[in-house]
């Protein structure tokens, strides 16, 4: 067992686990890490490694939200117990879309949508998307809080908004101002429309819950509800994924020897382990920030990815 593979594959769960929850792409930063650190295995057994190492990231998810999908959980009331079952209807139909198109388009994804420059394209095409729809909603917000500001109230109604409103961010104002607060406000209209976002995901270097939060906000969903959503989809969308890969792995003959079960134990580790704090740390800051510091983020390493490989490569 070679210590440096196993120290490899934990830099590859480390870079799924904050980058499959942050909206920054994680198979696109997978592949780029892929140029500069790669391990010593098989073209079969990376492809299936990719994706599998997806396993621990959903883990993750499953143990911070527990109570919120497990709709047997003993101290639900029955009320709450058929919420729970009601969104998981809305988790299992909002995937449908994304399998539909992308089970047959598998193959050809990888083999010509995987190269650097279209990762490069849609880490700035995304992240100019984010920048724009956080403009226009939190624009938007800003002038019906003007509006409201100059509207007749009574003195006192007046001025205990003029005292809160000041200390709200431009963030907290947008999500104020949209029709679906919770997680339960979130109908199968919209849940379907996130659904179809998903399949933008496909293309490399998109990331799974950039689209998927993108098509939340598109669709009336503050931020902490469009991400939560993007965190429950992900849980059978992985899942599915990770059993497709690890089926064409076998059925190519394929065997997951002792040293290549070691490097994926590692790295599905690892990503539980970070995923968690990557969690933790998206929803409590898109609780008082927009997601415009993604989008710049995207811009600057879509052109350095352009830039090094047209000047280095």
């Amino acid at each position: 067992m070679d210590i440096v593979e196993l120290l490899k594959a934990a830099l590859f769960g480390l870079v799924e686990g904050v980058t499959e929850w942050l909206p920054i792409s994680s198979t696109g930063h997978m592949l780029l890490l892929d140029q500069f650190v790669s391990l010593d295995v098989s073209e079969d057994f990376w492809n299936m490694f990719l994706v599998v190492i997806q396993l621990g990231a959903i883990l993750a998810v499953c143990v911070l939200y527990f109570r919120q999908l497990n709709p047997f959980a003993p101290s639900k009331t029955p009320e709450e117990r058929r919420g729970t079952w009601s969104l998981w209807a809305k988790i299992v139909v909002a995937c449908i879309p994304a399998a539909v198109v992308g089970i047959p388009l598998d193959d050809w994804m990888e083999e010509h949508l995987s190269g650097p420059f279209v990762i490069a394209a849609a880490l700035i095409v995304y992240g100019v998307i984010f920048i724009v729809i956080e403009h226009v909603r939190e624009g938007r917000a800003m002038a019906r809080a003007a509006e409201l500001a100059d509207a007749p109230r009574p003195k006192h109604l007046k001025a205990q908004e003029e005292a809160v409103l000041p200390q709200a961010t431009k963030a907290e104002l947008a999500d104020a101002d949209q029709p679906v607060q919770t997680i339960e406000e979130l109908d199968m209209r919209r849940a379907v429309g996130i659904g179809c976002f998903q399949i933008l995901s496909l293309v490399p270097g998109t990331s799974r819950s950039g689209s998927t939060i993108i098509g939340g906000l598109l669709l009336g969903c503050t931020r902490t509800v469009a991400a939560e959503f993007t965190f429950y989809l992900a849980i059978p969308v992985m899942f599915g994924a990770s059993v497709l890969r690890l089926a064409k792995f076998f059925m190519a003959g394929n065997a997951l020897t002792v040293a290549g079960g070691s490097v994926l134990a590692v790295g599905c580790v690892v990503a539980f382990v970070v995923s968690i704090l990557a969690i933790r740390f998206l929803m409590d800051f898109v609780r008082r920030h927009d997601f415009q510091p993604f989008g710049w983020y995207r811009i600057v390493l879509g052109a350095l990815v352009i830039l090094y490989f047209l000047v280095v490569r």
